[in-house]
């Protein structure tokens, strides 16, 4: 639907909107973040870390308000994490910033707009001509798992907590990665503002919900301080219920003209402050370090500990990470072990309290599912990995990749289909699934002649894709879809890839040292040639037909893209422009013929400006493909 829409808005361009879904797709790379002053400053607050000291906090604001006046309270959850101020212009969402140090920050304006729960156009008629939203953007415990999950398996460092994940996301430079982390929003407090007057932050809370902007439903007008105390210890005891994480609660003074009249310091404003939970930890025993295989082989320890209770949750199990966590712990099996919950829903170790063990852990050299070889690709990473493509461990998320619509574009091979396969091991490896028949499928639920007739016919369907859709859907590591062409545009066979050298792979143009080398260890394992060859008696298409160049305005000229195009990814126009004759490349020199220049776009269209490159829009990039 998104791409119907593109559609329909690339052919009327007068009816696309401010808050049109398609704003919404990240898509572009950014050149970096510019630093922008903020209208009024955005202060941090002070951290009370015991009720007493809630107490004298409170002593404090009524003696600055002459002692006599009624005070009222307003406590919201502090959500763990990173401030954002967000500008509405009439309405519309014109820029977002990160707190910065408070005067200044970075403008992600780009990536905010990827984040559904930010409206892109306030709702209803009393809207401001200038408002600014100061509020938390956070990221879920569940797509904080999937997240870390997912990076351990590609052999990256996890996300030590929700609020580092979330922050890191915020500031990716391509946005459609931020728009795929699932951030999230809850808005807070108010900035500049220039309009109808708000009096209160209770009557400001109810006027977000007005406008369409998220605030959280928890938080909770007190009339004295008791209840504010009742409130954070309720939720001190609440916080694992929620799907997200808090590291305490914010209590504000309700009305805006106690808060004028209190003022601030230099850091914070005297008008508020955070209560701080204590962490979640406990110490336990490590009773023995398990071993875990990810979809691209990535093995990863975890300790299996004795049970013990943090925060309610009986622990069982504490998550390593890699093994030079397990050398930088210099944990054994046996040691009792301090364990937090700070972030994460599987806990970490944090470090040894008293070392029991006697004996250090070996990082194996087989994979504990299939006794494949376990090698550490570079020095410098972290994950040690599983490169046998048959392992059964990545069997299942391999499939998946492998039936997806960018590699073999398999229709009807979901995740659900492929489980029962792998379940019932009717497919062992990707050469299976040209094996199965009407009958096996019939075994499967939910499937009946026809289901069972459409996929077989999707199956056969996939077997005429070109190389570089094999290529890419057999998961090589570090192979990608450009990858992919540019290797099957370079072999056009199979036969001729299997054959190439490290040296001879590495001297193409767009293959570095750690993809030749990943390339050369994959298709020199005998469980990957067997692979090849059940392909070739299965009748899949092994080779890649010359593509056609036209003949275009823009043939053998070098072009460089820059910023957001509306009817392009990145990768789509560069592969566009290749099939015009074109030469892509990633920087400006004074060798560019073109800069294409989208919306946003930084300083590669400063360096052509400074080097008299010629600099088109999408509008003209598009009439010289013809």
């Amino acid at each position: 639907m998104i791409k119907e829409l593109q559609e329909l808005e690339d052919k009327h361009p007068e009816l696309k909107t401010k808050d049109s879904p398609t704003v919404r797709v990240g898509g572009g790379i950014l050149d970096g973040f510019k630093a922008i002053r903020h209208r009024q400053k955005m202060f941090s607050l002070d951290n009370t870390y015991s009720i007493d000291e809630l107490k004298e906090w409170d002593a404090r604001v009524r003696k600055d308000l002459g002692g006599r006046e009624t005070v009222e309270y307003v406590a919201e959850l502090k959500i763990d994490g990173v401030s954002a101020n967000i500008a509405y212009l009439k309405g519309s969402l014109s820029l977002g910033l990160t707190r910065g140090d408070g005067e200044s920050g970075e403008d992600v304006t780009q990536n905010i707009k990827t984040i559904r729960p930010i409206p892109l156009v306030l709702l209803n008629n009393d809207i401001p001509e200038l408002i600014e939203i100061r509020g938390e953007i956070y990221m879920s415990l569940k797509d904080f798992i999937g997240l870390n999950k997912q990076r351990e398996e590609e052999g990256e460092v996890a996300f030590a907590n929700p609020r580092n994940a979330a922050s890191g996301s915020l500031k990716l430079l391509d946005t459609a990665q931020t728009a795929r982390r699932g951030l999230n929003f809850f808005a807070h407090s108010i900035g500049e503002y220039e309009g109808k007057r708000i009096v209160s932050q209770w009557e400001f809370l109810a006027q977000l919900k007005n406008w369409g902007v998220r605030a959280n439903m928890h938080s909770r007008l007190c009339k004295n301080l008791d209840e504010v105390i009742c409130f954070c210890k309720n939720w001190q005891e609440k916080r694992d219920s929620l799907g997200y994480e808090i590291d305490g609660i914010v209590v504000k003074i309700n009305d805006f003209s106690q808060q004028k009249k209190l003022g601030s310091t230099l850091k914070s404003p005297r008008w508020a402050v955070a209560f701080k939970f204590p962490a979640r930890q406990a110490t336990t025993e490590v009773l023995k370090i398990n071993i875990n295989v990810g979809r691209t082989g990535v093995i990863t320890p975890t300790a299996e500990l004795t049970p013990v209770e943090c925060s309610g949750v009986v622990i069982t199990r504490a998550t390593l990470h890699n093994f030079d966590e397990i050398k930088r712990l210099n944990l054994k099996v046996g040691d009792r072990v301090l364990i937090e919950r700070a972030g994460d829903v599987i806990p970490k170790v944090v470090k040894v309290v008293e070392s029991k063990g006697n004996k250090s852990f070996p990082i194996p050299d087989t994979c504990p599912a299939c006794g494949g070889k376990v090698i550490k690709e570079k020095e410098e990473d972290v994950a040690y990995r599983c490169i046998n493509s048959s392992c059964p461990a990545q069997l299942e998320r391999g499939l998946e990749h492998f039936a997806s619509r960018g590699a073999m574009d398999i229709e009807g091979m979901g995740e659900a289909v492929i489980e029962q396969l792998v379940k019932l091991r009717m497919v062992k490896d990707f050469a299976d699934i040209y094996k199965l028949s009407e009958k096996d499928l019939l075994k499967l639920e939910l499937f009946k002649e026809r289901k069972a007739g459409n996929l077989l016919d999707g199956i056969e369907k996939s077997k005429k894709q070109p190389l570089s859709r094999l290529i890419f859907a057999l998961g090589i590591r570090h192979v990608g879809e450009k990858a992919a062409l540019v290797l099957a545009g370079k072999f056009k066979d199979i036969d001729n890839l299997i054959q190439a050298k490290k040296d001879e792979l590495q001297n193409i143009y767009e293959v570095g040292p750690v993809l030749s080398k990943s390339i050369a260890e994959y298709f020199s394992q005998a469980s990957t040639r067997k692979l090849i060859s059940e392909f070739k008696e299965l009748e899949l298409n092994l080779k890649e037909a010359a593509k056609e160049y036209r003949l275009t305005k823009l043939t053998r000229k070098t072009i460089v893209f820059t910023g957001e195009l509306s009817g392009y990814s990145r990768a789509r126009a560069e592969e566009t422009a290749r099939l015009a004759g074109a030469m892509p490349a990633s920087t400006v020199s004074k060798n560019t013929d073109f800069v294409v220049a989208g919306e946003n776009a930084g300083s590669k269209l400063a360096k052509a400006k400074k080097l008299g490159v010629k600099i088109i829009d999408e509008a003209k990039f598009k009439e010289m493909l013809k």
